[in-house]
């Protein structure tokens, strides 16, 4: 359980590192992501960025395996 805990904690650390880059990819802006904004309210819903994530992931973790 720790080693899981700490694996989780660097790909966070990692992420937030690479942020700057990331948000430049233009991930969580694909067709399909539900984004709703008023005037002091913005709600945003990304479905197809989530499900590209987890096509991605499931894919590498199937090679990993």
């Amino acid at each position: 359980m720790s080693r899981t805990l700490v694996t989780l904690g660097l790909i966070l650390i990692v992420l937030g590192l690479l942020w700057p880059w990331l948000r430049r990819l233009r991930l969580f802006r694909l067709p399909g992501d539900i984004v709703i904004e008023r005037d002091d309210f913005r709600f945003y819903f990304p479905i197809t960025s989530m499900l590209l994530i987890s096509l991605l992931l499931t894919l590498l973790l199937w090679l990993l395996r």
